[in-house]
């Protein structure tokens, strides 16, 4: 009996002692990881820019910002922009990093295929015509099941939705309006369900890169078909179809990432009325969860950010500011990220603030300003006019300001946090308006009055401010 007991004791104390090691490991790790994070937030100038890549498909254009600027890697984000021309088709893709997509203008139809989930809609296949003697040599049997294609939810997207895609999800998106459909977004390579590095990547289903001129190196590296790779026998074999059609997966194909389409794509959705219907009722209420395919296969996916009506921030001389976040939109609890939206009427100031936790890689809308950034040593670090498709990072902890300029400013803030935090500096949610006034009149030597001032001078207003005049 004394010797079993010692036996038990020894593999308790070897199995507490492993964990013990493992954790001692991980806690290293995170350190380690930290420690290049913090280094490479060691910014002494932070400028806009505009996307250093082009690459020019038959259906559009993708536009990628340098992921190797300094502030890109301060913030572990990669940033791009895509350009879809009417009836034209992005091509099925995965990313390994969770992506935040903004429509900055346009509208189409969005794919997300959510691996275990059932394909819940069908719908009538498109087919060309045929006379009777060509099907009947094909052998076709046209029964109910062969003309019905079946696939998982397609949803509306349109002009200032925010549109949260998960790591690992293929996804197509296909533009059926008259116009071209533009897309930013940001690709959050810090998060931890990218395992793999900081370089941004995507694995395409289908196409690849275009071919020649100086797109082509940066395309071959970022974006390629994966299916190319595997063996055309296996892959014949995994499809039970003949290895004419494995090879027309596998072709090198010079359309690029977004494709003509060639045929008319007539897909079942849900009707939209009906469909904005149920997100609100989901964003007021809360969604109806029974289990997997309530809470993941039908997953609310994408949010507006463009009604005033919604505004976290309002001020009738200043402007305005709308924000996406867990709250509103549930599956950014996962991904750790938002967005927020600000719109600042001519000369009106977004006062001096900082983020509690999270980066900011602000896109410029429309209009033009003036930003100022300063860092922990008191330096500017930015003191620039941005202006439309200018993007920038302002680090955590950095305190920031923007000024309008004469025909307004509206932007778009990307959120390395699914519930960011602000802490402004003027205003009436402030740190100046929260310290006493002797705190005040002490820390400035001021008088008693003008710490009042100080405090109290812009009223209810925070955030946004409206045009100074100068008292005579």
């Amino acid at each position: 009996m004394a010797t079993r007991l010692v036996v038990l004791l020894a593999i308790c104390l070897s199995l507490l002692a492993s964990v013990a090691i493992g954790q001692q490991h991980q806690q290293s790790q995170q350190s380690q990881a930290q420690q290049r994070r913090a280094q490479q937030c060691r910014l002494q100038r932070l400028t806009a820019s505009q996307p250093s890549h082009r690459l020019q498909s038959e259906g559009g254009v993708t536009e990628l910002w340098d992921e190797n600027d300094d502030q890109f890697q301060c913030a572990g984000v990669a940033a791009m922009k895509s350009i879809l021309r009417p009836n034209s088709l992005s091509l099925p893709n995965f990313h390994p990093a969770p992506r935040l997509v903004y429509i900055e203008r346009g509208q189409g139809l969005l794919g997300v295929n959510f691996p275990g989930c059932p394909e819940t809609f069908q719908s009538q296949q498109s087919s060309p015509r045929r006379s009777r003697e060509e099907r009947r040599e094909e052998g076709q049997q046209e029964d109910a099941r062969s003309r019905r294609d079946q696939h998982q939810k397609i949803r509306r997207v349109r002009q200032g939705d925010i549109i949260a895609l998960p790591p690992g999800v293929a996804h197509w998106c296909f533009n059926d309006g008259d116009e071209e459909l533009v897309a930013v977004s940001i690709n959050d390579l810090n998060h931890q369900a990218n395992q793999l590095d900081q370089k941004f990547r995507a694995y395409y289903l289908a196409g690849g890169p275009p071919r020649g001129g100086q797109q082509s190196r940066q395309g071959e590296e970022t974006f390629q078909n994966i299916l190319s790779g595997f063996d055309e026998e296996l892959m014949a074999e995994a499809f039970n179809v003949p290895t004419q059609i494995v090879s027309k997966l596998q072709r090198d194909d010079d359309r690029g990432l977004i494709v003509s389409a060639r045929e008319e794509l007539r897909m079942i959705r849900p009707d939209e009325k009906e469909e904005e219907e149920e997100e609100e009722r989901e964003y007021r209420w809360g969604p109806r969860s029974n289990g997997l395919d309530e809470s993941w296969c039908t997953m609310r996916l994408r949010h507006n950010i463009d009604d005033r009506r919604e505004a976290a921030v309002y001020s009738r001389g200043a402007g305005y500011i709308n924000s996406v976040n867990q709250h509103t939109l549930p599956i950014l609890r996962y991904m750790d990220l938002s967005a927020e939206k600000g719109h600042l009427f001519p000369d009106a100031l977004y006062t001096p603030h900082w983020s509690v936790n999270g980066h900011s890689i602000v896109y410029v809308i429309r209009g033009e300003g003036q930003v100022q950034v300063v860092d922990h040593s008191g330096q500017d670090v930015m003191n620039d006019n941005v202006s439309q498709g200018d993007m920038f990072v302002i680090p955590q902890y950095f305190a920031a300001t923007l000024k309008a300029g004469r025909n307004g400013v509206e932007w778009l803030s990307f959120k390395t946090t699914g519930s960011p935090r602000k802490s402004p500096v003027a205003g009436y949610t402030s740190v100046m308006r929260a310290m006493p006034l002797e705190v005040i009149t002490n820390s400035y030597q001021v008088s008693p009055g003008e710490a009042r001032n100080l405090k109290y001078n812009r009223g209810r207003e925070t955030f946004m401010a409206t045009p100074w005049r100068r008292s005579s």
